[in-house]
């Protein structure tokens, strides 16, 4: 029996920051990854820690708590962090990555560490011994989740998430289409296309009545109806909302004047910058569920991608997750069994940079378990704690993803005068103060 290993099952963003936690904290670590003998359906890529999505960590601002969750985990060592600092690309205010050049990165460095050893193919049941670590994913093989679910006794809870096209940035009209970043902030990185009340009309239109794709085999819910989770709605399904919605949200054009001007136009459709070579670009915030021709003949109703050639469509698949306030501690290990943690989306954390954060703890407080010491929990005053409170917080009624944010956060103890955005850079800079002074009186291994 190895009861002195730390098996991790998955090489996504958690899996990847807990594997890299645990080996440098001198752990022998197993890291069992599926592909490329077995691929999910929203995965393409070889390499580990695939962003399956959008190539953007959102916000770089500390007023926004996603940035300050980057900022905590730099602070902690994460080699999320220091990947996407590695490989980052313009993206105004927001920090984007090479997705390529950003994997590649990550599964170079957990290769190459003498502690970690990499085990392919798929795992269909956990490891008898030593500690395990469950990063598997929100579309963890049908084989596993059936394990798991036997295992955990709760059912799974299940979404509905969606990817955005992405177009070959010389099939552009830049006649039509301006480089600008919202309000000017940060560098002019993102193209946009504006349109004006007649382009909207006619393109609102044709997206809400568009064709759907049929929902594939793993989509399909037998024991209860989807859910859409709000933070990565479809498109059309926010446009069938109302015909205003698009216009305060992906489609806003406050703060994007045409060049030259300070004239608005009435909508704006941005692409942001998907690599370090700028030929690929994706249109932000249009998940779809569209079918790949409907794709073709809606988007190319906005003005500048006429003749777009598309070098990825939109895709909507399953995300699943765990009835975590039920099951984990706020080290996400199982109540039941704490020699079983868990990381990532499965945990009801939503988004990359929050699945980091929870491989970062799972991997930290794994070494500390096998060492028999108590776990570290940082504060929910920090980002990284606050939403590790959340998804054990039994007290949580109808539990749903979370994204991090500061009304996650324990507030502060005095009034600032000046609004949201400086009220949110005093709780950044409390967190971050008190994460230094932390790590200054407590060892992490």
């Amino acid at each position: 029996m190895n009861n002195d290993i730390i098996h991790v099952i998955g090489a996504g963003l958690a899996g990847s920051e807990a594997a890299w936690q645990a080996a440098k904290a001198g752990c022998r670590v197993r890291l069992y990854e599926m592909k490329p003998q077995k691929f999910s359906p929203a995965h393409h890529y070889r390499g580990f820690a695939e962003l399956v999505c959008s190539n953007s960590l959102r916000s770089a601002q500390l007023s926004n708590a996603v940035g300050l969750l980057k900022e905590e985990l730099r602070l902690l060592g994460s080699l999320i962090l220091e990947a996407a600092d590695a490989t980052a690309v313009p993206a105004g205010a927001a920090l984007a990555v090479d997705r390529y050049r950003f994997s590649d990165y990550i599964t170079e460095k957990l290769s190459s560490h003498p502690n970690i050893e990499i085990v392919t193919g798929e795992v269909t049941a956990l490891p008898t011994d030593g500690v395990v670590i469950v990063a598997s994913g929100p579309l963890t093989s049908d084989a596993l989740a059936s394990h798991l679910a036997a295992r955990v006794g709760e059912d799974y809870l299940s979404f509905f998430d969606a990817a955005a096209p992405i177009v070959d940035a010389a099939t552009i009209d830049m006649e039509k289409a301006y480089y600008a970043s919202r309000y000017g902030k940060g560098e002019a990185s993102y193209i946009n296309c504006p349109m004006e009340k007649d382009d909207y009309d006619r393109f609102y239109e044709a997206l809400i009545t568009a064709e759907e794709a049929e929902l594939k085999d793993f989509d399909r819910e037998s024991q209860r109806a989807p859910t859409v989770f709000e933070g990565c709605m479809p498109v059309e399904v926010m446009a069938r909302r109302g015909k205003d919605t698009l216009l305060y949200g992906p489609l806003k054009p406050v703060g994007l004047p045409y060049p030259g001007t300070t004239r608005e136009p009435y909508a704006v459709i941005q692409l942001r910058q998907e690599n370090a070579e700028k030929t690929m670009y994706n249109l932000v915030g249009f998940q779809t569920h569209l079918t790949f021709e409907a794709q073709r003949r809606v988007f190319r109703m906005i003005p500048g991608l006429e003749q777009a050639e598309f070098l990825r469509y939109g895709v909507m698949h399953r995300n699943t997750y765990l009835n975590s306030p039920k099951l984990l501690h706020p080290d996400y290990s199982l109540r039941n069994e704490p020699r079983l943690f868990f990381a990532g989306q499965m945990t009801g954390v939503e988004g990359y940079v929050e699945s980091t954060s929870s491989g970062w703890l799972a991997g930290v407080n794994a070494v500390r378990r096998l060492n028999d010491k108590a776990p570290f929990l940082p504060e929910a005053l920090t980002a990284i704690g606050a939403l590790s409170h959340y998804v054990s917080d039994p007290n949580v009624g109808s539990f749903q993803p979370m994204n991090a944010n500061f009304g996650l956060v324990t507030p502060l103890d005095r009034k600032v005068k000046g609004g949201k955005a400086v009220r949110n850079q005093a709780l950044a800079e409390r967190s971050l103060s008190y994460l230094r002074q932390l790590l200054l009186t407590e060892e992490l291994f």
